[in-house]
């Protein structure tokens, strides 16, 4: 018997990679619902006619969503629709809100209604600008909650918030992953973020923009392991009502990152520095020791690793060659 899983947020980054990894199990029946409003459907066109995958346009934040007939019986709900990178998300803060409060609610009563498991896709920024470092589980975070980062940071964390209460009034099968900095070649090189700017300007040999002096610290966890951690996650009884950081616990600074993807693309571009966006976090490094004890999971893949793979990757989608320059097909 096919076991059903809705996935939200399916044609993002990391939900179209966790959907490509799910219906490779021909017993498993992916239902994706997206809005679109930042995911691409192009990112699900390797499995989008599939006998094993339904695609819904739809808004999960919207009450409806739960009487939806396709969404009766699931079995398993990934809930990650959300924008994840600070471009949209401060280009769209309302419905950031919503999609990560009143969506997650919703989720919620689909779980509750169908006796479902669910991961709820928190984040890193649930720490603000921490002042620990690394961070973990059970550090309550610095976030400034009037500030143009608040509409992501703050709504996720009110995610959170509904997810205790539905663990503990209604027992729901929650599980809270904090997600932090993921990236692969699936990035879209339009969103803002740090390693898709990066590479998209490496590889064009333009000037790499560095926002701040660069001291600034990040910990970069490639896609693969991501979803490796969200699928135990669901997997894992132990996690029930737990919050766990999915992320690499190693720690680099930007400007470590910037040459670093320049020495890979062996790019002429010169780094160019812009003033720091206000609540940009200074460091940001999870403690995995409860993903290692609750899970059985580390990372496998290391920056340099996930690096060459993005870069020869967004190459191939620019029609770049090793110079920068438009490749001519004979």
């Amino acid at each position: 018997m096919q076991k059903k899983i809705l996935i939200t947020g399916a044609a993002g980054f990391l939900g179209s990679h966790l959907a490509k990894k799910l219906v490779e199990k021909e017993n498993n029946f992916v239902i994706g619902v997206d809005n679109l409003s930042t995911g691409l459907l192009n990112n699900l066109k390797d499995i989008i006619d599939k006998n094993n995958v339904s695609f819904i346009q739809a808004d999960v934040s919207k009450k409806e969503i739960i009487d939806y007939k396709q969404l009766q019986d699931v079995q398993e709900i990934y809930h990650l629709a959300s924008p994840a990178s600070p471009k949209f998300y401060q280009a769209y803060p309302l419905r950031t809100i919503a999609v990560n409060t009143v969506g997650t609610q919703n989720m919620l009563e689909l779980a509750k209604r169908n006796n479902a498991r669910m991961v709820y896709s928190s984040t890193s920024e649930a720490y603000g600008d921490p002042e620990i470092n690394p961070q973990p589980e059970n550090y309550r975070g610095s976030v400034n909650t009037w500030g143009p980062r608040a509409c992501y940071d703050e709504s996720k964390r009110l995610g959170e918030v509904f997810c205790y209460e539905y663990n503990q009034r209604y027992q729901i099968q929650v599980k809270v992953a904090r997600i932090f900095n993921t990236y692969s070649a699936g990035l879209r090189n339009d969103d803002g973020r740090v390693i898709s700017n990066f590479v998209t300007q490496a590889i064009q040999n333009k000037n790499i923009t560095v926002y701040g002096d660069g001291t600034q610290t990040r910990s970069f966890c490639y896609v693969d392991d991501t979803v490796r951690g969200l699928l135990l996650m669901m997997e894992k009884d132990q996690a029930i009502g737990e919050i766990i950081n999915i992320g690499n616990p190693q720690e680099y600074k930007i400007i470590e990152l910037a040459h670093l993807i320049k020495k890979l693309t062996l790019s002429y571009s010169q780094i160019f520095f812009q003033p720091l966006p206000e609540d940009d976090p200074k460091v940001r490094r999870p403690v995995i020791d409860k993903a290692k004890e609750l899970l059985g999971w580390e990372p496998i893949i290391n920056l340099e690793e996930g690096l060459r793979e993005t870069i020869r990757v967004y190459r191939g989608k620019m029609g770049l060659d090793m110079n920068g320059e438009l490749k001519i097909e004979n």
